[in-house]
């Protein structure tokens, strides 16, 4: 089992985000039974992205694909289902789309975790740090790759396939148990 402490689950808050789509936005709306899930600091406060990224090594249902801030464009991935580690700093990111008036707007703080359903749009509103620090570990599950989609005429047929993909097995921060497993397929 994994070695870095985490947030016992009896103590961890989690918020649970439908999101309706938006414009060619699906958001949610294809599988509304896989929800936008917020782990609040599920790791501690003192993480490192590469203690990050070997806990999810150890977990072994994503794989740690990046270092880097959140991209200021609304994007969404067809492919598969991402999970973003704050690994320093804090900041105010959008998912649901910028003029959807359901979408979501939290502030991220190091040691948080998102869990990211394939089809929900997100984007960076605001670094909120001095000098732009802001980091996450980005992941994907483990087998699978990711692409980019903006909500586009053209990428109408790869939205169709999110209601295709499968859910976490396992949860991609606690393992057999933790927030994700109580989430379902569509």
């Amino acid at each position: 089992m994994p070695s870095t402490p985490l947030t016992p689950l009896s103590s961890l808050r989690t918020s649970r985000h439908l999101i309706p789509a938006h414009s060619l936005l699906p958001n949610t709306s294809l599988a509304p039974s896989r929800p936008l899930l917020i782990y609040h600091g599920a790791f501690p406060s003192s993480i490192t992205a590469s203690a990050i990224e070997d806990h999810l090594d150890s977990v072994g249902v994503v794989r740690p694909a990046w270092r880097y801030t959140m991209y200021s464009t609304t994007h969404f991935h067809s492919t598969a289902h991402e999970v973003l580690c704050i690994a320093r700093g804090s900041a105010r990111l959008c998912f649901g789309g910028e003029e959807n008036p359901g979408r979501v707007e939290p502030v991220m703080r190091r040691g948080d975790v998102v869990v990211v359903p394939a089809g929900v749009a997100h984007r960076l509103l605001e670094d909120l740090e001095e000098g732009g620090s802001f980091e996450m570990v980005g992941s994907y599950e483990a087998g699978k790759s990711w692409d980019m989609c903006y909500g586009r005429e053209e990428e109408r047929d790869k939205v169709e396939g999110i209601r295709r993909l499968g859910w976490f097995r396992r949860d991609p921060i606690y393992g057999d148990d933790g927030p994700a497993m109580r989430e379902g397929e569509a």
